[in-house]
Parts: structure tokens; C-alpha cells; sequence
């Protein structure tokens, strides 16, 4: 197993973001039951779970598209209300889904920028909203050599790039808001070799610049290359949470599939 992701980097022991004991129900259906979970600044950690286990309800309680029927959340040790995406992102919050939420005849630049464009100053800039295209540019080519991002042209329309390059313009995207915390959903799924390699690179760097990331991913032997630690959840609860030294693909399925107790 690959050891590419140890380093001497600085890892802090409290917790940017920490669930504890949310209880999510639809109706009659309790979907998380009591779960907890919890990232720190500086690593990269592994959320897995048979369908139905709760994954996916938890990562949208914790970015604000559903409200917690009872719980707490805590963001640098204070405790916070998520009521709304836009709250989440206030907080430094950031989701990435695996549509990736890009608009494909837009750049790259235009892509990175949506929604925070920079305007020009002066009068006219400001009253009719023109872009500083100049300014944009020069930010991405900045997060681009930041985070080590591989895009040949990055005033390229997007629609015309790999799913690949795709995957990496919609994560950047999201490490470029100032997120403290960094949600993925499946980011390698559907990906080659080669995609997957570049977009877990990506990941690495985006964690070792300081970022709590979080990936809820169903492919288990990439995860183990990648991740510092995983959290398993079974039936609405986080199970177990191993430490890398403690990765055994055979356990983790045991504990997932409850033949592991």
C-alpha cells in the first residue's frame, strides 16, 4: 500500500469541524441516528458506508441542504446552526458534488470565478458590472501553481475538457473560497488511472496547504491510498473510525456489512 501521503506536515489535534449526535429524520424514517463525526485541519478523511448507511445525509446536514432534527455542530470548538448552503460556506464549508455544478460553456477562469466574479473598478466598472478578466486570470494561474493543477488552457471552455480536468476545475473551485473544510462526493468516480492519479494529487495538496478534506467515496482501495483516517458508518451511526496504521480492507467491509462487531 502506497505511503505517498505521509509527511512531516503539521496536523492539529482539535477537530475544524465536529458533529455530534445528529439525529436526521424524514417523517417516520430515522436516517442518521446519533451520528458523530469529525476532520481536522491538515488531513483527509475517508467517510464509507453500505447504501442507505447514512453517508450522504450527514455530508448534507453538515453543508446545510437538510437541518438536523437534534444534534450539535461545531465548527473551531463553537457551536453553529446550519440552516442553508450559503450558511455552511459563511462558515468555510465547501461541497463538491459529483455533477461538479459547472457550467460547460463557460472557461475555466469563468467556472473558478461563478458567483464571486471580480468587477473593475471605477465608475463604470462598478455600474455595469464589467469583469476584471485580467484580474481573474491572474488569481487562477496563482491557484493553479498553488495547488499544482495541470490545465492546458484555462480560459478553455470546460465542456471540452476531460472528465478529468473537469473533476480537478470544480475542486479547485471550491479549495479557492477560503474553505477550512472541503466535501467530496465520489471525486474519482468514473475516472481512468491516470484521471484518478492527477485528481488524488490534487486532493493531497489541497490537504497538505492546511484544509480538513472529506471524501465519501464507494471505492475503498483508493480511498486507503489516500486517506489518514476513515469513519465507518452502518444504519444511521458512525461504527468505527480506524487510523491509517489500522487500514485493512477486509475489516473495513466486515464492520460495513455488520459481520465485524
Amino acid at each position: 500500500m502506497s505511503t505517498e501521503n505521509q509527511t512531516d506536515r503539521p496536523v492539529s489535534s482539535a477537530p475544524v469541524l465536529e458533529v455530534k449526535k445528529i439525529v436526521k429524520t424524514f417523517r417516520h424514517v430515522e436516517a442518521l441516528r446519533g451520528a458523530d463525526f469529525d476532520v481536522r485541519a491538515g488531513e483527509i478523511v475517508g467517510l464509507v458506508g453500505d447504501n442507505g448507511a447514512g453517508k450522504s445525509t450527514l455530508i448534507k446536514t453538515i453543508c446545510g441542504v437538510y437541518e438536523p432534527t437534534s444534534g450539535e455542530i461545531f465548527v473551531n470548538g463553537n457551536k453553529v446552526d446550519i440552516d442553508s448552503p450559503s450558511v455552511a460556506r459563511g462558515l468555510g464549508i465547501e461541497v463538491v458534488y459529483q455533477d461538479l455544478g459547472l457550467a460547460p460553456d463557460l472557461s475555466a477562469v469563468e467556472n473558478l470565478f461563478l458567483g464571486r466574479e471580480i468587477i473593475r473598478g471605477g465608475k463604470f466598472g462598478q455600474l455595469f458590472g464589467f469583469l476584471n478578466r485580467r484580474a481573474m486570470l491572474q488569481e487562477t494561474n496563482e491557484a493553479m501553481a498553488k495547488f499544482k493543477l495541470e490545465i492546458v488552457k484555462p480560459t478553455r471552455e470546460v465542456g471540452t475538457m476531460s472528465g478529468g480536468q473537469q473533476q480537478r476545475v470544480s475542486i479547485v473551485s471550491a479549495a479557492m473560497g477560503e474553505g477550512q473544510v472541503l466535501l467530496l462526493d465520489e471525486p474519482t468516480a468514473a475516472l481512468g488511472v491516470e484521471a484518478r492519479r492527477r485528481v488524488n494529487d490534487l486532493i493531497r495538496n489541497i490537504r497538505d496547504g492546511g484544509a480538513g478534506v472529506v471524501i465519501i467515496s464507494h471505492d475503498l482501495p483508493d480511498l486507503l491510498e489516500i486517506a489518514d483516517r476513515i469513519h465507518i458508518m452502518r444504519q444511521g451511526q458512525r461504527v468505527a473510525v480506524l487510523d491509517r496504521e489500522d487500514f485493512d480492507l477486509e475489516l473495513i467491509v466486515d464492520i460495513m456489512s455488520g459481520a465485524f462487531v
